[in-house]
């Protein structure tokens, strides 16, 4: 572990830093952005994916984000407030929330399409800007207020559906579960547990996505994606002790790639097969992974400059893709683009994201949370 500038971190005040589960995170949200462009010519068939598992990158940030929170904060409430705690979780997340939204609604008439979007172009302003607001609180809207048609809870972004449950997992651990002994805790990540492998293996389509829209259904899946992950992530903080694992990054970062573009299992005649596969990934393989990345240590110039980058450059773009994603399939199924000739597009719009999720940490992210961090937030 190395200290690192606190403005950066997850961590408060000197609390030490995992480089490279930071690294991790953004090992993943980049191949989320590659899942999400792959998905633009799959026709809405989740059988014929290329990276197949992309998007149990959610469940690995919620473990991430389960570990981190119990690392930074279980030995701090003799010395920190639960405004206190709050506020740092604010500062740190919503003002990407934020700029994710701001994005999301500039790029909202470019996405217009006569198949996927047809109605954006009649939309009119001060509807996409009071949608925009209710984004900036990332208070979800039902689906009569959804202005794309994707029953997305927050239309102009729809990653942001993943925050609105990061908010609420550090709600519950704020009020209530950090007062847990090890033992409840165990009781209720094992519920949870059970409760992920039947909602994976019972799936209509095999798998664990959903969570985005605001119906019954649709929170249900959110809710149960989101209860093992945090709280075992949280677990795993509590209860086991870093050792020293040589080469960690690379390690982890092959397993996350392994993991995620590993293709479907058991078909379309056997979809429970994959729902196993994606629920005990969930349970097993992302503890270890964070596990492992926690035991190591980065080394070199090179390794530290790539874990700092890809940390960095995480959350960003993960925030702040998705806009263009909407551009892009709208694109491709407007025109039926073949993937053999989007590659210039695709590769363009990637590094674009990037570059831009970049431009917003360095000039927007970074500069707001520091000056949040100093007007509201007081040394212990």
């Amino acid at each position: 572990m190395n200290s690192m500038n606190t403005q950066n971190s997850v961590f408060p005040d000197s609390k030490s830093h995992y480089d490279i589960l930071d690294a991790l995170r953004g090992v993943a949200a980049l191949l989320v952005v590659f899942f999400h462009l792959f998905e633009a010519f799959t026709g809405g068939n989740h059988l014929v994916q290329i990276i197949n598992h992309g998007y149990l990158a959610v469940d690995f940030f919620f473990v991430l984000s389960g570990f981190v929170v119990g690392y930074a904060y279980d030995d701090r409430w003799g010395k920190m407030t639960l405004g206190g705690f709050f506020k740092r979780r604010i500062i740190r997340l919503h003002p990407m929330v934020i700029m994710g939204m701001i994005i999301g609604a500039i790029g909202f008439y470019f996405s217009a399409s006569p198949t996927l979007f047809p109605g954006i172009s009649q939309v009119p302003v001060w509807k996409l800007i009071l949608i925009m607001l209710i984004g900036f609180t990332l208070i979800p809207v039902p689906t009569s207020m959804d202005i794309r048609g994707w029953g997305e809870m927050h239309p102009l972004d729809g990653p942001g559906w993943s925050l609105f449950f990061e908010y609420i997992a550090n709600i519950l651990y704020g009020l209530f579960i950090r007062k847990f002994s090890n033992k409840v805790l165990a009781v209720l990540v094992f519920l949870a547990g059970c409760a992920l492998i039947h909602l994976a293996v019972t799936s209509p389509n095999g798998d664990v996505i959903g969570g985005w829209s605001l119906d019954s259904t649709q929170l249900r899946i959110g809710f149960t994606r989101l209860m093992y992950p945090f709280f075992a992530g949280l677990l795993l903080s509590r209860i086991v002790k870093p050792t020293q694992i040589k080469n960690a990054f690379l390690w982890c970062s092959l397993l996350i790639v392994i993991i995620l573009a590993f293709p479907r299992i058991g078909g379309s005649q056997h979809l429970w097969m994959n729902g196993l596969y994606d629920s005990l990934s969930i349970i097993f393989l992302f503890p270890l992974i964070v596990f492992i990345g926690a035991s190591g240590k980065v080394k070199g110039k090179f390794e530290s400059g790539t874990c700092k980058f890809l940390g960095d450059i995480s959350y960003p773009i993960y925030i702040t893709h998705y806009p263009f994603i909407y551009i892009f399939t709208a694109w491709v199924v407007d025109h039926h683009i073949q993937m053999r000739n989007a590659w210039p597009v695709m590769l363009l719009v990637y590094f674009s994201a990037i570059a831009i999720a970049y431009i917003c940490l360095k000039l927007y992210d970074q500069p707001v949370r520091k000056w949040l961090a100093k007007r509201f937030i007081k040394k212990a």
